[in-house]
């Protein structure tokens, strides 16, 4: 049987006239990820998972992993949970040469040519190309503009081009070695403008700062940029595969606030879409959009939704309140799972320190901010410590409706009855699954979604 290719598919069904759209787990978080692979065995959907790279690349990136091995636990997932690895869709999220950046250009290209190559070796099918960042020696060489604040969007494009000559050199000798290979679909773009040059905001009515939608201008302009230099280094062939183009359409979130997508706003952008109909918008930072704005957002052609501190800081409620469960129930062992992990957020303050004040409301940051800086603590061993002896004080024990309904309100109510045993280590789990929920009722709305094991 020929592979799946949900991408084909999206562009179909669009062609189509229907509503649809495809959602990417961007985390490589555990329980995060096994929740994804999880509903798309229960409800078939096509999956997209992306590491960036600076959580996977050739020299571990934070993670430890290397693309073959991110590809790897993706597959044993599968497998687990009797998926067909099709419909699970393993991706590179902004490569190019942002972990080397330090580096003389040629040098950091070199790298990040380097990491496209594994990527694609490892079966990655979306790639996410990203050579925006200014690399040593770009303001010397006079390659950035805006007062040397941002690279030049031409030297931009010729960078992400040259990346992509390295991604379909990777593929045909994957093809060499796998017949059946899928040749990769290729995502361009940043936010446009790119980060680090003109930043145009808005004051909203409660006096912050909302981001603008990238300028239909700044589309067209990055668009044919690319294809220019794409056309140069003879990569037609690619540039028909090119699904999608990164763009602001004034979503974003920062510590303690959410920006809505407004359709209003938006308008100019997404009707300079219609004048490149092969192409969608990827866009970054829908996590904790509502429903509607979700649904919106697909209906206007941000047809990827990419989400990620939103599942983890869904995962975090859950694990708090299984902490708060077991303290109620006289059966902690230790000082408890959130002590720990601020303890040890206070304790390697780098993940943080840039993100958050050091106020007085520091703790309360730390655990409920949206930008969910605790996900880089899950792994270190004072917090996955913690997590075990939490697991193993619940599990088997009779938890009380009324403790569900107070701590964990997504998954007990006082009219349930008894709630008698759950099996705690599916309750991180289901708290992802109930936030993919949102993203696949955005995605799929025209389709009911009734479970496989229904």
């Amino acid at each position: 049987m020929p592979i799946y290719d949900c991408f084909a598919d999206l562009r179909a069904a669009r062609a189509r006239g229907e509503t649809r759209g495809l959602y990417s787990v961007c985390s490589s978080n555990s329980f995060v990820v096994e929740a994804a692979v999880r509903r798309a065995a229960a409800y078939g959907r096509a999956l997209l998972v992306e590491a960036t790279a600076n959580q996977v690349n050739q020299n571990g990136g934070y993670t430890g992993m290397k693309p073959a091995d991110f590809a790897a636990w993706l597959q044993k997932l599968c497998a687990k949970y009797q998926v067909s690895s099709d419909y699970v869709v393993f991706g590179g999220d902004h490569l190019g040469p942002y972990p080397w950046r330090s580096l003389p250009a040629e040098e950091a290209m070199s790298r990040a040519g380097e990491l496209v190559r594994l990527f694609v070796n490892a079966g990655a099918r979306k790639i996410h190309l990203d050579a925006s960042m200014i690399l040593a020696g770009d303001r010397e060489e006079g390659r950035t503009i805006h007062e040397g604040r941002a690279l030049d969007p031409r030297v931009a494009a010729a960078r992400s081009a040259r990346l992509c000559e390295v991604a379909e050199s990777a593929f045909e000798e994957l093809r060499r070695q796998k017949r059946e290979a899928v040749p990769p679909v290729y995502i361009i773009g940043t936010e446009v403008p790119v980060p680090g040059g003109v930043q145009e905001e808005e004051e909203t009515g409660s006096g912050r700062k909302a981001p603008l939608p990238t300028r239909p201008e700044d589309f067209r302009s990055e668009v044919e940029l690319v294809r220019e230099a794409y056309s140069s280094f003879g990569l037609h062939e690619a540039w028909k595969r090119v699904l999608a183009i990164v763009v602001q359409p004034g979503v974003e979130y920062d510590s303690d606030h959410v920006f809505v997508y407004d359709r209003s706003s938006a308008a100019a952008l997404v009707a300079a879409r219609a004048e490149y109909p092969e192409l969608f918008f990827e866009g970054h930072s829908t996590d904790f959009q509502p429903d509607s704005a979700l649904a919106a957002l697909v209906e206007d052609g941000v047809c990827i939704l990419k989400v990620g501190p939103a599942l983890t800081f869904a995962l975090r409620e859950a694990l708090f309140g299984l902490d708060s469960i077991a303290d109620e129930l006289g059966v902690r062992q230790g000082p408890g799972l959130a002590i720990a992990v601020e303890r040890s957020m206070r304790d390697n303050p780098g993940s943080w320190k840039d993100y958050y004040p050091p106020d007085s409301s520091l703790g309360f940051e730390l655990k409920y901010s949206y930008s969910d800086r605790i996900r880089y603590y899950w792994r270190r061993p004072e917090v996955t410590v913690a997590l075990d002896r939490l697991f193993e004080s619940l599990r088997g024990r009779d938890i009380p409706a009324q403790l569900l309904s107070q701590y964990l309100p997504r998954f007990g109510s006082v009219h349930a009855g008894d709630a008698g045993q759950i099996k705690v280590d599916e309750i991180p789990l289901d708290a992802v699954d109930d936030e993919l929920a949102r993203y696949d009722a955005a995605c799929y709305p025209e389709t009911a979604l009734v479970s496989r094991e229904a």
